[in-house]
């Protein structure tokens, strides 16, 4: 029986391979280069710790290369995500990802900041959990801040992450998970929104998992709205959105109306918009300015001691 793998490890670049399992043997189909060898002496780890509810979380961890916690001490920390939203506690803590990928970078992955001299957290988990006859949405804000505090908790007691120097991103949903955290809490020293939805009563028929309506849920929408507390977002907030997004639930508009709302009320916020961009970004050109956008903010709020 003959199978087509693709093959790779934490120092081994991906390539596709045909393995003869009745003779025994791998034969090498590709021999694709590495993409980023300035990638190569980052060091990830997979890292696993609790929250204040008992939900077990993860995060996959990058430290810059030559990076020694003893000569150099607790770094800037960037954390990245995404929530999700899970029935049960049991599925929320299950191990997602590996710690034997070879890193690589896509065009919108946090892992960059890795190289500009960042404890990067990526794939930070953020379960949102509603058992039973819960809803995940009824206590949203809640379990963000569970979460964030654990894992800035985790890096801390590591030594390898500054507690009083975090910084937190995300896009789309990770966006509105960003722009609630600051919202909410004071544990970070700036954010990063990448193409959000941030006035539920804009997407009044239902969000993410949220099946009921703005008029079945009002408080629901109210209180899951950053908007609705953008007179206490106070930590630097970096907004990006493509311009010409046709995502129903993130049209360009909610960032639009928070940038208005948070700089109404004296907050620090900058807003760029990408021209001819949509959900996702793909031009080299905007990738470029979006990388130099967000390394300037992180090293002006949150690399400073």
């Amino acid at each position: 029986m003959i199978f087509v793998t693709n093959r790779q490890s934490v120092t081994e670049q991906p390539n596709y391979h045909i393995r003869n399992l009745s003779a025994n043997t791998v034969k090498p189909v590709t021999a694709f280069p590495d993409p980023q060898p300035g990638l190569r002496g980052i060091v990830k780890q997979k890292i696993s710790y609790k929250r204040q509810d008992g939900v077990d979380l993860t995060a996959d961890l990058y430290l810059p290369k030559g990076y020694d916690v003893k000569r150099d001490g607790p770094l800037p920390v960037f954390m990245w995500a995404y929530p999700r939203e899970f029935k049960s506690a049991a599925d929320a803590a299950q191990v997602r990802g590996s710690k034997y990928t070879f890193t690589r970078v896509a065009n919108n992955s946090a892992i960059f900041f890795a190289t500009q001299g960042f404890a990067v957290m990526d794939n930070t988990d953020f379960p949102i959990v509603g058992e039973g006859d819960k809803q995940p949405s009824d206590n949203f804000v809640e379990q963000l801040t569970w979460s964030a505090e654990a894992a800035i908790r985790k890096v801390a007691a590591m030594g390898v992450g500054d507690s009083t120097r975090v910084g937190v991103g995300g896009h789309s949903y990770g966006a509105f998970m960003t722009s609630n955290l600051l919202a909410h809490t004071k544990l970070f020293k700036a954010g990063i929104a990448r193409s959000g939805a941030y006035n539920r009563t804009l997407t009044p028929f239902g969000f993410q998992n949220e099946e009921r309506t703005y008029w079945q849920a009002p408080d629901v929408y109210f209180k899951m709205s950053p908007f609705s507390y953008a007179n206490q977002v106070t930590t630097p907030l970096l907004m990006l959105h493509g311009e010409a997004d046709n995502n129903p639930g993130t049209f360009p508009i909610q960032s639009e109306r928070l940038y208005n709302a948070i700089k109404g009320h004296g907050g620090t916020v900058r807003f760029v918009q990408l021209p001819f961009e949509s959900h996702g970004y793909a031009a080299k050109e905007n990738i470029l300015h979006m990388l130099w956008e967000m390394t300037n903010w992180l090293n002006t709020y949150v690399k400073k001691k």
